[in-house]
C-alpha cells in the first residue's frame, strides 16, 4: 500500500490527498509533525517537510509539485492536466498563484499564526499578520470569481489541478472559519461544487485534536 506522510492542515498535503482521491488511488495516511524532526522521516526527506509519498513500488517522492508530476506521469488513466500544452501552462500558472501567492498572502498569515504557532509553541499569534490575511483573502476570492464568471472551472472547461490547488488552500483557511463566503457568492458556488465531489469527503472529515472545525466546514450546503 502506498503511504502519504502528511499533516492535516497543510494545503500542500491536502493537494496530494485530493489528487490521489481523484485518480482513485488507495493510500494510508501517516501524520508527520515536521517540527519533531524524526530521524526516520528525515531519512525519507532530508528537508524534513511534508508531504512525502512512498508509492506501492517503493519509490519515495518529496515536495508537493514533484509528487503531482510523478502521479500525472505514472497514473495517466485519470489526468488532472489537460492535453494541450497551452492549457497545461494555464493550469500550472493558477497552481502557482495559489501554491505561492495565496499561501504567502493568506494562509501563512492565518493558518500559521492561529494554528501552527499553537501546535509548535513558537509564540503568540501576530495580530497584524492576521489582519493582513483577512484583508488579502478578498482579492483572491475576487480573482476566483473573475475566472469562474468566464470559465466552467478555474483554468478552463475541465476540472483540474488548478481547482485542487485553490481548494486545498481555501479548505485550510475555512477550517478556521476565516473565509468570507457570503461576500463572494460566485467563489462560494465554485467551492460548493468542489466540496460536493466524493473525493473531497476525507478532507471534510478532518478534525485537529483540540481544534474542532466550525459547523459549516463539512456542510455541503453551507
Amino acid at each position: 500500500m502506498r503511504t502519504l506522510y502528511h499533516f492535516w492542515i497543510s494545503p500542500a498535503c491536502r493537494k496530494i490527498r485530493l489528487s490521489l482521491n481523484e485518480k482513485g488511488l488507495k493510500y494510508d495516511l501517516v501524520v508527520e509533525k515536521e517540527w519533531e524532526r524524526r530521524d526516520a522521516f528525515l531519512s525519507l526527506n532530508p528537508a524534513g517537510e511534508v508531504p512525502v509519498l512512498e508509492d506501492e513500488n517503493g519509490v519515495i517522492i518529496a515536495d508537493s509539485q514533484a509528487i503531482i508530476e510523478y502521479l500525472e506521469e505514472t497514473y495517466e488513466e485519470t489526468p488532472l492536466l489537460p492535453k494541450e500544452a497551452k492549457d497545461r501552462a494555464e493550469v500550472r500558472r493558477i497552481m502557482g498563484w495559489f501554491d505561492h501567492k495565496f499561501q504567502r498572502e493568506v494562509t501563512d498569515n492565518l493558518v500559521d499564526e492561529k494554528i501552527m504557532k499553537r501546535l509548535t509553541r513558537t509564540g503568540t499569534p501576530n495580530t497584524a499578520a492576521i489582519r493582513a490575511g483577512h484583508h488579502n483573502i478578498h482579492y483572491h476570492l475576487d480573482y476566483i470569481s473573475y475566472l469562474i464568471e468566464r470559465r466552467s472551472w478555474l483554468a478552463g472547461e475541465e476540472f483540474s489541478l488548478a481547482d485542487i490547488s485553490a481548494a486545498s488552500q481555501l479548505s485550510a483557511v475555512d477550517y478556521l472559519g476565516d473565509v468570507p463566503w457570503e461576500q463572494h457568492p460566485t467563489a462560494k458556488v465554485w467551492y460548493s461544487r468542489i466540496k460536493s465531489r466524493p473525493t473531497f469527503r476525507s478532507l471534510l472529515a478532518d478534525n485537529l485534536p483540540g481544534m474542532p472545525a466550525p459547523k459549516h466546514y463539512a456542510d455541503l450546503d453551507f
